[in-house]
């Protein structure tokens, strides 16, 4: 298969251009490399693949239209695979304006090129936040979705609802996938645990907003990759699938293990909490085990422990 993917160059993005080069297919990575982290982070996840059999990298952005359609030109794409956009709830609330461009209408330009050639399959990387202060646990597909808090989530749920749109007008083959918490190697580094994992080290204080006992479904990146990869297989029609561990943990709990795994003391801050953040993630994988086949095998502790053991292996290079 011939595969575009944005957001390639990023965390979940560089395993699964790896995963795909790996099975032998075909992988144009759009990336603009933007500095919301140190871009070093994503130019070595980019070297790392660059000179891949199959693999082109192509820096472009997705709020430049005239780049989005000659990018798409270059093969004739089987599926994209839409993993770029701005991340974090926290920054979403101090700019909503600039998720919106880069969220909204760069997903708008990547279908519009998507819509001249409508048999290529859509995959269109969604996220947990959607489901917002959702009282009902575990969260289901099927649940309403009223109360989102950050304007992230609104980007996202949007790019749902376009997604939606573009299938019934123009019979896109679609899968909405709603990731929640991945975590593992080459994590973006204000992500939780690795901003954990790099204080702890230091022997700096632990930010905790509110009480500590917030809970999240975090999801090892293999098993996330699983799921991405069997929605490729397996699309067709329109299709939204949650893919989480279905498990949670309490954030003190979290910063326990992660400690232990580290060999050092966590000291914590407790700071009020932060506006966009809520109580509780967590996956109903029900729909995704029956229609995917996807069967998450990564346990927190596993996770964890296989990140710790990466990050000590990258600091020995």
């Amino acid at each position: 298969m011939e595969i575009f993917v944005t957001g390639g160059a990023g965390f979940i993005g560089s395993h699964l251009c790896e995963r795909l080069l790996e099975r032998g297919d075909g992988v144009v990575v759009f990336d603009n490399f933007n500095d919301f982290y140190d871009v070093r982070f994503k130019e070595r996840n980019a070297a790392a693949i660059a000179t891949r059999r199959g693999c082109e990298i192509v820096r472009g952005d997705l709020r430049d239209r005239a780049a989005v359609f000659a990018a798409f030109k270059k093969r004739p794409f089987d599926a994209v695979v839409h993993l770029a956009a701005l991340a974090g709830v926290r920054p979403s609330v101090k700019d909503p304006s600039k998720y919106n461009e880069v969220n909204i209408q760069g997903t708008i330009n990547l279908l519009d090129a998507i819509r001249e050639r409508p048999s290529t399959k859509f995959i269109f990387g969604s996220s947990s936040s959607v489901y917002g202060a959702n009282s009902k646990t575990p969260f289901a597909e099927s649940d309403p979705i009223e109360k989102m808090v950050s304007p992230y989530a609104v980007t996202k749920r949007a790019g749902e609802q376009f997604a939606s749109c573009y299938h019934s007008l123009y019979q896109i083959p679609t899968v909405c996938l709603r990731f929640f918490t991945v975590y593992g190697p080459r994590q973006r580094p204000e992500m939780a645990i690795a901003k954990f994992a790099s204080l702890i080290e230091r022997g700096d204080p632990v930010p905790v907003f509110g009480d500590g006992r917030t809970r999240r479904d975090y999801t090892y990146v293999d098993d996330i990759l699983d799921g991405v990869i069997k929605s490729i297989d397996r699309c067709g029609g329109y299709e939204l699938f949650n893919l989480g561990e279905s498990r949670t943990i309490e954030l003190r709990e979290l910063i326990d293990v992660l400690a232990r795994e580290i060999g050092k003391p966590a000291k914590l801050q407790f700071l009020p909490p932060e506006p966009g953040d809520v109580p509780v993630t967590f996956a109903d994988i029900t729909k995704a085990r029956a229609v995917l086949g996807y069967d998450p095998r990564v346990a927190i502790e596993d996770g964890v422990r296989r990140y710790v053991r990466w990050r000590r292996e990258q600091n020995s290079l």
